[in-house]
Order: C-alpha cells, then sequence, then structure tokens
C-alpha cells in the first residue's frame, strides 16, 4: 500500500493525488509504452482538455482565499469571521457564511492550529477503567471541555506503573493541556513542565512541588466512615484496599487507619482488589477466612469493591448485611444506591472538580504565568442502609 503525504501549500501535490485517486476510482487504464521504448525513454499520455478540467473541478477543495475572492472581502476577514471571539461586521459575517455555503468551505482545524499554536485538543490519562467513577468523570470532562469547543484526547493505563510511555505517547500529539487522574513523579512533572505544557492533577496531588491538582480529602472521608462505624460499636474492622500502586487507594486506606488507631483498633485486616467487582468479592472471602467469620466491619477503598462483598456475604456466606456485617464505599458511583445495595459512602462532588479542572486547565493554557493551584473538596456523606451507624451524623 503506498502512503502520500501532503503538505501545506503543495497544491501541485494535492491535484498530483487527487487525479491519481480519480484514475484508479474509475479504472481508466494507461497504455502501455509501445514495445520498442526504452526505459529510459519518455512516453506521453495525452488527456483531454475537458476531462482535465472536469477532473480539477471536482477534486478541488475550497480555500479560505477562494471564499474571499467570491465574497468581495480580504482573506483575513474570512479568518476572522471563522474565529470565535474575533470582531466582524454583521454584513461582512454574512457575506463570508454565503460565500462559504456555496463554495462548501470548512476551516482546516490543523492548519489554523499551526498560525495559532493552538490545537484546541488536551490530553486525558486515566487508569483503572474497571472503576465506575472514572467513565462518569471522563463524560463530565469531555462535555465541560466541548462547551468552550475543546476536544479531548483519551489516554488509559492499565496501571498508574505504566505512566512513562503512555506520557511518551502524549508529548508526541499537540495538546494545548492535560488532565491526568494517574500520579506522576516529579520528574515526570519536569518533563512536561519542559514541554511549555500545561497540566492539572484529577484526584491526585504532589505534596512538596508546586502543581496545579483537584482532588477530593480522602482522609475526611475514611475518618467520618470509621467514627460512624465506631460509635455505633463496631470493634473488629477489615480493610479492602484498592491496588498498591494507587495513590488515590494509599490516601483512603492510610486515612482509615489512622483513625483507627486513634481509636485504639491495631491488627486490621488488610486485603488488596483491583477496584473491580470481583475483585471484591474475593476479598471478602480472603478476610472471612482469615478471621475465621466475618469482622463487625469492613471498609472497601471503592464502592463496586464494596458491593462484591455485600454480595458475597449475602450469596457464599448466608449474612445479611448490615446485621452481621457492615460494609462501606467511597465515590458515590450509580450502582451504589440501587435498593438492594444503598451503600454507605462518601460521594465526591464530580461535577465540582470536573468543573474546577477545567477552568484550571483553560485558565493555564490562555495564561501560563499563573502561579499553582490546588483546590480541595469535602465528599458528600451518604448514610444508606449497608452499615450500622452512630445516631449522630457527626
Amino acid at each position: 500500500m503506498r502512503t502520500c503525504i501532503a503538505f501545506a501549500g503543495s497544491r501541485a501535490i494535492l491535484r498530483l493525488i487527487a487525479f491519481e485517486c480519480n484514475c484508479m476510482r474509475h479504472r481508466y487504464c494507461l497504455p502501455s509504452p509501445p514495445s520498442g521504448a526504452g526505459r529510459g525513454e519518455r512516453m506521453t499520455v495525452q488527456v483531454g482538455e475537458k476531462a482535465q478540467k472536469s477532473t480539477r473541478a471536482k477534486w478541488k477543495r475550497a480555500t479560505s482565499y477562494d471564499v474571499a475572492e467570491l465574497a468581495g472581502v480580504s482573506q483575513s476577514a474570512v479568518s476572522r469571521v471563522f474565529q470565535d471571539g474575533a470582531s466582524a461586521s454583521k454584513q461582512m459575517r454574512k457575506r463570508v457564511m454565503a460565500a462559504a455555503s456555496k463554495l462548501g468551505y470548512r476551516p482546516n482545524a490543523i492548519a489554523r492550529g499551526l498560525i495559532t499554536r493552538r490545537s484546541n485538543m488536551v490530553a486525558v490519562i486515566m487508569s483503572q477503567q474497571t472503576n465506575l467513577y472514572y467513565p462518569e468523570v471522563l463524560v463530565q470532562l469531555t462535555q465541560r471541555f466541548s462547551n468552550h469547543r475543546i476536544r479531548v484526547l483519551l489516554f488509559t493505563l492499565k496501571s498508574e506503573g505504566d505512566i512513562d510511555s503512555t506520557l511518551e505517547q502524549v508529548l508526541q500529539f499537540r495538546v494545548d493541556g492535560i488532565v491526568t487522574a494517574a500520579m506522576l513523579s516529579g520528574a515526570q512533572l519536569a518533563t512536561v513542565q519542559e514541554a511549555n505544557i500545561p497540566i492539572v492533577f484529577y484526584n491526585r496531588s504532589l505534596a512538596d512541588i508546586p502543581s496545579n491538582s483537584v482532588r477530593c480529602d480522602q482522609e475526611e472521608g475514611e475518618r467520618w466512615l470509621v467514627a460512624q462505624l465506631f460509635g455505633s460499636g463496631h470493634r473488629t474492622f477489615a480493610i479492602v484496599s484498592g491496588p498498591e500502586d494507587s495513590s488515590v487507594s494509599t490516601e483512603r486506606t492510610t486515612g482509615a487507619l489512622r483513625m483507627l488507631r486513634e481509636h485504639g483498633v491495631d491488627g486490621v485486616t488488610i486485603a488488596t482488589g483491583d477496584y473491580g467487582y470481583d475483585s471484591g468479592r474475593a476479598a471478602f472471602a480472603r478476610i472471612v477466612d482469615r478471621h475465621g467469620g466475618p469482622p463487625d466491619a469492613v471498609i472497601a477503598a471503592n464502592d463496586v469493591m464494596a458491593i462484591g462483598c455485600i454480595d458475597e456475604a449475602r450469596e457464599s456466606f448466608g449474612l445479611n448485611v448490615p446485621g452481621d456485617v457492615s460494609i462501606v464505599g467511597f465515590d458515590g458511583v450509580g450502582p451504589a444506591n440501587y435498593a438492594a445495595y444503598d451503600l454507605s459512602t462518601v460521594r465526591q462532588p464530580v461535577e465540582r472538580m470536573t468543573e474546577a479542572a477545567v477552568s484550571m486547565l483553560i485558565d493555564r493554557i490562555e495564561n501560563p504565568e499563573l502561579s499553582a493551584e490546588k483546590r480541595v473538596f469535602s465528599g458528600e456523606r451518604i448514610r444508606g442502609s449497608s452499615a450500622e451507624f452512630a445516631a449522630d451524623p457527626g
């Protein structure tokens, strides 16, 4: 297969490619060279003038110059009409749009990007697609960027440890900015900054390095969950953590353990999952095996694993939730609200967090000199029926 690459301004090349494609489409056959013709001899193929004009007319793509000529305005006026926020009178806009419609003209986003040095594209880096929280975040981010006529390129990770290779791919694209829901090291952040690409961490934060971030207060949420469980008489606990390389899981697990120690609870069983439903079921089974029975309460690092724990407790062990064991989660994803689960959890304020992340990134795309900003949001406390809580919501 032959690949043709046409550069901006190479009209002759584009016409040649178009003509070749037209010949292939209609199966035009070029005559064979005369039998006596040598390899170095030139062969001339006659093409009718009418056919040439027809082919050119059929394949020529309207340019801003063509629109300007038809509308009787300058080429820069055409550019202003199609540029958001640029000044153009109603009369000029009407003439240009009429000419563009007649010629079938559409602005070339790539060419415009070369001029403005803006691609109107941002990269979003995410991991752990088994976690139902992130598809919701992606929808919100995409919609909000779209409102600003910015397109999203999605890069997914199998684990946060894959960030090096993914970051290398991101930097190969001409994106205006990055939103990452995966943790970067100081060196990786420096690489992005050296490329002059603004970046916002979503639900992640580099504590000792100036960086832009939007996150939910994980520890605050876990402390509230533990306080409610302990206040209602729970004394034996187990934790279902997320992947070991997940910074969010680490923050939540650390927050829960710190609060439990403050209440004098040690020796907490920890079973690791991958944020998925099946891993939640498997983790609960391991916990019961280690305890020789269910603990008073299980704290899962996210809602999906908590739901897996509930189903495993009921279906495999015949336990009553919360009568025999209380189970709590974190995130506030859709299934947590189902009547079958009615999960006690901490709901992350996705709408406010995504709005803040988009606004923060756009501000830094337009003004790279802005100082680093960190925004922390409190989660919404949900008192469901999957856990026995203290009477006082705290």
